[in-house]
């Protein structure tokens, strides 16, 4: 059981913050305290101010998962089925137990120790969920999902299959990817670096985001992109598919050429609702 957060944190930061000639074993035990601290829960990369609703980095976090890296040795270790790997001897993979009420579909799937997944997730294989992210309750990974590092992904969210998640670890200032509760994530989207998605959106199949992605809101007629330090951020119950645009300049018009271009093209209603709901009988 990791030491109370607050000291905890203030340890961490004193890890990210050392150069690695100054790295004693002791520091290879604390780390492994954050990892089972963001196993429980009770530390994590990013959090939303409950009273601005934004979203800031921890990045006294950030800086220690890098740590925990430079403080690891490259060994063999044995996974499932005696299928070995050569990994960071800081970076196992995560033990799951009945008790935590985790769905893990046997197929290959897998999950880095200091990753956390609440009660009600299903993971479909294969499947990655990479350290520092925090999956939130009944939340469904799907069959070919990457959950990057430090990702978080709220509660209810439906991540369809080949959905990639990106990770960001650096620069350690910037927000990783957040999706917030009753997302629904269509299959083969990527989102990625400088992205947000805001509750209850719907993020269909084959969508491209991160933070140089410019988004039309054909309903509110806005362009969505990302403004200096802050994300690209998808509105509250956003509709949102693949579209094109123009390309300019003489040659692409001469050609017909067009930029992808993801759309808004509604908000979501009882219709958008009832078609995207998780099938209970699945779980």
């Amino acid at each position: 059981m990791p030491r109370p957060t607050k000291l905890l944190i203030e340890l961490l930061t004193e890890l990210g913050e050392k150069s690695a000639d100054q790295y004693v074993p002791e520091d290879r035990a604390l780390f492994a305290e954050l990892r089972e601290a963001t196993n429980l829960g009770l530390i994590r990369c990013a959090e939303k101010d409950p009273a601005t609703g934004q979203w800031r980095v921890n990045i006294w976090y950030k800086k220690a998962v890098l740590a925990g890296f430079r403080l690891g040795q490259l060994l063999e270790q044995e996974g499932y089925n005696r299928f070995n790997f050569f990994d960071k001897q800081t970076v196992p993979t995560r033990q799951l137990y009945i008790t935590n009420k985790v769905r893990l579909v046997p197929g290959g799937s897998s999950i880095r120790d200091g990753a956390y997944l609440a009660e009600g997730v299903v993971v479909m294989p294969p499947s990655y969920v990479n350290i520092g992210s925090y999956v939130g309750a009944d939340t469904m990974i799907d069959s070919h999902v990457l959950v990057g590092s430090c990702a978080q992904i709220g509660k209810r969210v439906h991540l369809s299959a080949g959905v990639q998640i990106g990770g960001v670890l650096e620069p350690v200032g910037n927000l990783p990817v957040i999706i917030e509760d009753d997302v629904m994530v269509g299959g083969n989207s990527g989102l990625y670096e400088g992205t947000v998605v805001r509750e209850r959106a719907v993020i269909g199949t084959g969508v491209l985001l991160n933070g140089s992605t410019k988004v039309y809101d054909l309903v509110r007629g806005q362009i969505l992109q990302r403004q200096g330090e802050q994300p690209l951020e998808i509105p509250a119950g956003a509709v949102v598919v693949p579209g094109s645009r123009p390309a300019h300049g003489d040659f692409a018009k001469e050609h017909g050429l067009q930029i992808a271009t993801p759309l808004i093209i509604k908000y979501r209603d009882e219709k958008t609702n009832a078609s995207t709901a998780l099938e209970e009988a699945l779980r």
